[in-house]
């Protein structure tokens, strides 16, 4: 297998250029199909023994297993590669550790020249970080979809029970709309769907609504300012209901009713729902909250975050986090429908709103769309397969799995406990 050689730029118009200022290149073995493309320019790896250490490039010669990694792997557009990830993984740990010693905001800007000597890289051990997790729900938090077409039981080969399956699917679609036209304005606001519930927000004058009657606002279609508050309104009224819980929502019989469906549906897919939700509980340190984001100035302990950004509309998919039991676990505010604007929107709107130095993202889902999001995000994917021999399900999936992934895109990962090595 051949080795890594020095870098040349190949640019369109002006042919072969000279690489970037570096004057050595340690090497490691890499398949020779490997091409990395960075900001745009393509460049190719070739043969060539591996160099000595030298005054030039005083650093010592990192190991694949060492833990100095800084991720510029999603910096590298992975579209252009021809070859897998997983083929080349040994390409991305080796340009992970060439640029050990910069930092992600030159990796960023392109400032591609020598190491510098004293810089501490991205994923210092010693400085606070946060991680966004960002979530598809659909057969990926929660099964619903597979469960409605009969696809989940029928990856089985006869295991499960199809009907019973496509039963229970029908019974949360029930579920679900009764929630939204209930107590959610389902039936005046679902042609008026929102990115998230602040979209409106301000529109909204902080007027109290505790006697106010939304059945006699004469709401319509929020094309002026006047129809735009109204809508502000009742998103302001579906967050606080949110924040509340189903339980001060629903009827005794009700709730009753609602918590033996869920225990019926974990018990049917070999406790998927349960096991994601313990897994986002991992995710964000153990510890459930309904508050959004702590700025990282904070001189408060950060915490992770769990945001959603799923393809369905707003309003259901906020009944959703409620029926499956994600609302402690996920904000109101965290809570984003692509519905009619797309994840890479989405996306951008989470990386502005939560973007730093010592924030990290990972996205995890099952579809295209947040796949290919992700990659120009350069965020990691972890891809969900609901199918039983899936590489990545619940429960099965674990933050050290997760933790992985990251360390790909941002260096190292720090969880190494052996409680995060348990598979939820």
């Amino acid at each position: 297998m051949p080795t890594i050689s020095p870098f040349y730029e190949h640019d369109a118009k002006h042919g072969k250029q000279p690489k970037f200022g570096f004057d050595q290149f340690y090497s490691s073995p890499v398949t020779t199909s490997a091409v990395a493309a960075f900001s745009g320019r393509c460049f190719t790896i070739i043969s060539a023994p591996p160099p000595p250490r030298s005054p030039s490039y005083p650093y010592p010669r990192p190991t694949p297993s060492s833990p100095r990694f800084v991720g510029i792997w999603r910096l590298i557009n992975p579209r252009r590669l021809k070859a897998s990830f997983e083929t080349n993984i040994q390409a991305a740990y080796w340009i992970r550790e060439f640029y050990v010693t910069r930092s992600m905001d030159d990796l960023r800007n392109g400032q591609l020249g020598n190491p510098a000597p004293h810089a501490k890289g991205f994923a210092s051990k010693t400085s606070e970080k946060m991680i966004v997790y960002i979530w598809d729900m659909d057969e990926t938090l929660i099964l619903l979809k597979s469960l409605l077409n009969g696809t989940y039981a029928e990856a089985f080969n006869s295991a499960k029970d199809v009907q019973k399956g496509i039963d229970i699917g029908k019974t949360w679609e029930r579920y679900i709309l009764d929630v939204c036209d209930d107590y959610f304005f389902y039936e005046q606001i679902e042609n008026y769907n929102q990115p998230f519930l602040d979209a409106l927000r301000e529109y909204d004058d902080g007027k109290d609504l505790s006697d106010y009657v939304f059945n006699q606002d004469d709401f319509d279609s929020p094309r002026d300012d006047l129809n735009k508050r109204k809508l502000a309104y009742r998103h302001r009224v579906i967050s606080q209901k949110y924040k509340q819980g189903l339980n001060t929502i629903l009827n005794h019989n009700a709730f009753e009713i609602w918590n033996d469906l869920y225990d019926m549906t974990d018990s049917y897919t070999d406790r998927w729902l349960s096991s994601a939700r313990t897994f986002l509980q991992q995710c964000s340190s153990h510890r459930e909250s309904s508050t959004s984001f702590r700025p990282a100035s904070s001189n408060a302990a950060l915490e992770h975050v769990n945001v959603l950004v799923t393809s369905g509309s707003l309003i259901p998919s906020i009944a959703k986090c409620l029926l499956f039991k994600l609302d402690s676990l996920i904000a109101s505010e965290n809570v984003y429908s692509s519905w009619d604007v797309g994840k890479l929107q989405c996306f951008t709107w989470i990386m502005d709103r939560f973007g730093g130095p010592s924030i990290q993202f990972c996205v995890i889902g099952d579809g295209w769309e947040e796949c290919e999001a992700a990659e120009a995000m350069r965020w990691p994917f972890v891809k969900i397969d609901p199918r039983p021999d899936g590489f990545h399900r619940f429960p099965g999936l674990t933050v050290r799995t997760v933790g992985h992934y990251l360390s790909v895109v941002y260096g190292a990962s720090e969880v190494e406990d052996d409680e995060d090595s348990k598979a939820y």
